[in-house]
């Protein structure tokens, strides 16, 4: 498992690469979110340690821009932190980290903290399949397929599918799409969830399932095998 540590204090992060080497983990280290931006460019790891005090752009504001790119959307993300305070941890967790864990803490904590999240990481991205109307996602291999044949989704349209199938027959707004999808503090305009449900429904063309979504005039968007 490769683990990308982003913390400014060096001995910080060097306490945590020998707590992640002596675990058998790889890891990759950065002292500020430019740093960290160049290794995503390159590496995808499976987690990312980050700080929320990181100099010129704090961890908050980057992990927001890290839900917001396709490549890092669903990147583990726990947030190390000195700040105790209830507010604080909402508004770590508002930003899309996963976990949060404050200094200072032990490296013991901290692996359980990582073996924990991966766990349910791994959970929800299991073999599990979503079946609607013959139109079958496969998590795991982040397939998309309708009889047998295979559907090509951009990443954000293949999330909002997932969205969809997963809360069948039920109609969201154009906001609630955003924040289940695109996730909360998010900058995207509303209007950006009608090009991309333009853009699945195209896609949806070729097996005949477009119109499994639904426009909701007035509400918002419903999926539905019911017409």
């Amino acid at each position: 498992m490769l683990i990308l540590i982003i913390e400014d204090e060096r001995s910080i992060r060097e306490m945590i690469a020998l707590a992640l080497n002596n675990e058998g983990y790889q890891y990759l280290e950065a002292s500020d979110a430019h740093k960290a931006d160049s290794i995503l460019k390159e590496q995808h790891p499976d987690l990312i340690l980050l700080d929320w005090m990181l100099p010129g752009i704090s961890g908050v504001d980057f992990a927001r821009r890290l839900r917001r790119q396709d490549h890092t959307l669903n990147i583990p993300i726990i947030m190390l932190t000195a700040k105790t305070e209830e507010q604080d941890m909402v508004i770590a967790l508002d930003s899309g980290v996963d976990d949060y864990l404050t200094k200072p803490f032990s490296t013991k904590e901290l692996l359980a903290r990582i073996r924990s999240l991966m766990r349910r990481t791994n959970k929800n991205l299991s073999t599990e399949q979503i079946s609607v109307a013959n139109l079958k996602i496969d998590l795991q291999a982040h397939r998309v397929s309708a009889s047998g044949q295979a559907i090509d989704l951009g990443p954000t349209e293949f999330k909002l599918l997932v969205f969809f199938m997963q809360h069948p027959d039920r109609v969201f707004s154009r906001e609630q799409i955003l924040n289940q999808v695109w996730g909360h503090q998010t900058f995207v305009e509303e209007r950006t969830v009608d090009v991309h449900i333009r853009r699945l429904r195209k896609a949806l063309q070729t097996s005949g399932h477009e119109n499994l979504v639904q426009t909701v005039r007035g509400s918002g968007y419903r999926f539905s095998a019911s017409h």
